[in-house]
């Protein structure tokens, strides 16, 4: 529960002005086409801004690719559709807009009758003939969209209209195509919207969830941080990391300036002296505020103030979990309380671990319904937790629960389900009279009014070696169209389907225990720290004397834990080297940017794969060649290489590299290494961890990462976390120890031997007494 105080009455909040509005005020400072940047090319590799004019008018890039079209857009038939989904931030509006497609179509199609429409919100904006001479061609076109069309959730669909011929057609054949490249870019001209300083907006401006490039918000330091203040800029970064999800999010550091523009939260500890050119209110308890930029009009800063560290946390925890409840440029903090703490796996972003969820708990409803002959994908989309054990079982299983619309007739149609992309299940729809109905079925098909879907369940289970832990569930209808003749094929828009909102995907039967170190649990979902959401059972290591680039490395992990959990770091506990005794009870992430100011390094030496000083570098080697493969194989060890030999040399290059190990101070414990031979090598950290194809490559337990280029260099893993109940622990130690399970068998035999010998002896000599006795 959070209560606030206003020093202020409440300002009003300011609506966004009309877009035609700031077109006449865009257009007073100097016209759009001077203020936009030059063309970028086709295919941008990201979007990008333009360094802001006076005015404040930028140019945003992104292709059809970054904005969700992961392939290139196929469009078939008479009336093929497909396009994807884009926003415009709440401080934005679009003066200019342009489309650079790249595009290519069927040499068959008749021009006088087909063409190409460019549609925002169903609204045509363009339409692209189609020419004989330039036809199966791989062409090029910038189209100029009316900013009008643009709202701030917008569609924009490419749409064949495609003919063949003037006599009877068959509405699917193959010659009716056109494919739209999706390095093609969308670029829109936006020029900014005034805003109030009103924490009800947040966490707008400084994070919008329109906006779909990687967030970059600075944070500065009024002062040199200590451990308290560095733990509650870690609950901010983790925040906005959370908010910004599968965008990204990095998080510069600077200390007593501001940025030149742009937006920045501000962290205040004390009463020491405000950054440079910035007027501090008063603070008397935990504040928070939003203030313009004194050297930027269009920019706000977040102000996050406390007389002392424990306030400074007090305010960062109140906007952390309470932002929502907050209002006025201005709100003192008077009670944070916590209504319950958390528990082990309970990340709001990960698959509850003690019952079955829904997936209506994962997905809209509206995103689980599709319809027409060439429907999208339903997704769902969940988060596994990393130490799933699933050592002999069929996998997770899923209650699927879905509904269409029954085929006239018997037919191929499927319900195809693929997870990760990867082919899994295809479920067959049933037609009107299919044999295997039962005779209530039947008579219930009969009776049920035409155009209604009929509902099916199917039970299967998700192998967990196809899962990683952010994972994609993708169920496609597939309909066959069959053939009535000449002049008589009309697909109808007609049929449905859907998958129930009640169906189930279950993790709860799984324990969790995995072979550590395991970098890849790191890269992908920030394990082990990520096991409570508010990593209250792990510490940062920070060096010595920490600069800029380490500060900024420790905010952009803190984000990354929070886009993993989707959950701030309030429990986070920031030390240095010489209080790292009484952190035995804590999982410990360590930074390093050479230079002597991690001491850890030379105490932990014998643990630690790799080595970075200067331009002294040593890492230790697997050899492929000798590696010993598991018996019985119940999980991929094969794939372990431990260090066998190790190289050193002395280069100026700036390298980095990831390590994990057993924690030094107490087994089961773990511990994650950051480390770089120069500050600037942790950038090259963050970029890898942030990247969705470099990320893949960071596993075993050494890791190393040279610019763009990240290879693992050992993957030897030699303890345990979790727990696994006693017979199913005595299974799986057997199964990695076959020879002392050839023993044990050895052993049993014997023992069984000996005591039989010993009762048919026993048994022998009762009856030759007996017999004496006769």
């Amino acid at each position: 529960m959070i209560s606030t105080r206003h020093p202020t009455a409440r300002l009003p909040r300011q609506r966004m002005l009309p877009a035609m509005l700031a077109l006449v005020l865009a257009g007073a400072a100097a016209p759009v086409s001077q203020l936009a940047a030059a063309p970028a090319p086709l295919a941008a590799p990201a979007p990008v801004a333009v360094p802001p004019a006076e005015s404040g008018v930028r140019v945003h890039r992104a292709s059809l690719k970054e904005l969700g079209a992961l392939f290139p857009l196929q469009l078939r038939g008479v009336d093929g559709t497909s396009g994807v989904a884009f926003s415009v931030r709440n401080d934005e509006v679009v003066v200019g807009a342009k489309l650079k497609l790249n595009y290519s179509y069927s040499p068959a199609l008749l021009t006088n009758l087909s063409h190409i429409k460019v549609l925002v919100n169903e609204q045509v904006a363009a339409t692209i003939p189609v020419t004989t001479q330039q036809a199966g061609e791989n062409l090029q076109r910038e189209i100029t969209i009316p900013p009008r069309l643009i709202t701030e959730f917008n569609r924009l669909n490419l749409q064949l209209i495609g003919h063949y011929t003037m006599e009877c057609e068959d509405p699917l054949h193959s010659s009716l195509w056109a494919n739209i490249g999706n390095d093609s870019v969308l670029e829109l001209t936006v020029a900014p919207v005034a805003q109030t300083n009103d924490l009800a907006l947040l966490p707008q401006p400084f994070f919008d969830r329109r906006d779909v490039r990687p967030l970059e918000l600075p944070i500065v330091f009024n002062a040199a941080p200590n451990a308290g203040t560095l733990q509650a800029a870690g609950t901010m970064s983790s925040w906005f990391g959370a908010l910004a999800g599968f965008r990204g999010a990095k998080f510069p550091s600077l200390i007593g300036e501001l940025p030149a523009r742009g937006n920045a939260v501000v962290m205040v500890a004390g009463r020491a002296q405000a950054p440079a050119g910035l007027a501090l209110p008063e603070i008397s308890g935990p504040t928070v505020a939003v203030v313009s930029h004194p050297a930027d009009r269009n920019g706000k800063l977040l102000l996050v103030m406390g007389r002392d560290d424990a306030e400074l946390a007090v305010a960062a925890k109140a906007l952390a979990i309470g932002s929502s409840a907050l209002s006025g440029p201005l709100a003192r903090i008077t009670e944070v309380t916590e209504l319950k703490p958390r528990k082990p796996y309970d990340a709001p972003h990960w698959l509850a671990s003690d019952r079955p969820v829904k997936f209506g708990e994962l997905a809209e409803a509206q995103a689980l319904n599709v319809s027409g002959y060439s429907p999208d994908l339903i997704r769902v989309n969940f988060f596994l937790p990393p130490d799933l054990f699933g050592w002999r079982q069929k996998g997770i299983p899923v209650d699927l629960r879905y509904r269409y619309t029954p085929r006239p007739n018997a037919d191929k149609s499927t319900l195809n389900i693929n997870v990760n992309q990867q082919f899994l299940r295809s479920l067959p729809l049933r037609a009107v009279n299919h044999e295997e109905q039962g005779t209530l079925d039947r008579w219930f098909t009969k009776v049920m009014p035409t155009g209604e879907t009929v509902p099916e369940r199917e039970k299967l289970h998700i192998p967990l070696f196809k899962l990683p832990a952010q994972s994609q569930l993708q169920m496609h209808y597939y309909y066959d169209v069959v053939k009535q003749g000449a002049c008589k094929d009309v697909p109808l828009d007609n049929v449905r389907g859907s998958v129930e909102a009640d169906s189930t995907i279950d993790i709860s039967g799984f324990p969790h225990f995995i072979a550590m170190p395991d970098l890849a649990a790191f890269g992908n979902a920030g394990f082990p720290f990520t096991r409570m959401a508010d990593l209250s059972e792990s510490a940062v290591v920070m060096p010595d004397r920490p600069g800029v680039q380490e500060l900024g490395t420790y905010l952009g992990l803190m984000g990354l834990m929070g886009r993993v959990t989707g959950f701030p770091a309030l429990g986070v506990t920031v030390a240095q080297a010489q209080q790292v005794d009484r952190l035995g009870d804590k999982d410990l992430l360590v930074i390093s940017s050479g230079g002597g100011n991690q001491p850890l390094l030379k105490q932990w030496a014998s643990a630690i794969p790799a080595a970075l000083q200067g331009d002294a570098k040593s890492f230790q080697l697997a050899d492929l060649a000798q590696r010993v493969l598991r018996w019985w194989g119940f999980e991929d060890e094969s794939g372990t290489r431990a260090h066998r030999s190790q190289v050193a040399f002395s280069s100026s290059s700036t390298d980095a590299f990831i390590a994990g190990f057993e924690s030094p101070l107490r087994s089961g414990r773990s511990v994650v290494l950051v480390a770089s031979n120069q500050p600037a090598g942790l950038a090259q950290v963050m970029d890898a961890l942030l990247d969705a194809d470099a990320v893949t490559k960071v596993q075993g337990s050494t890791t190393v990462i040279r610019g763009k280029q990240v290879d693992s260099l050992v993957a030897e893993k030699n303890y345990h976390v979790g727990k696994l109940g006693p017979l199913l622990y005595v299974q799986w130690y057997l199964s990695r120890n076959p020879l002392l399970l050839i023993l044990l068998g050895v052993s049993a035999a014997v023992l069984v031997a000996i005591i039989m010998y010993l009762s048919l002896r026993a048994r022998a000599r009762a009856r030759l007494k007996q017999q004496k006795k006769g």
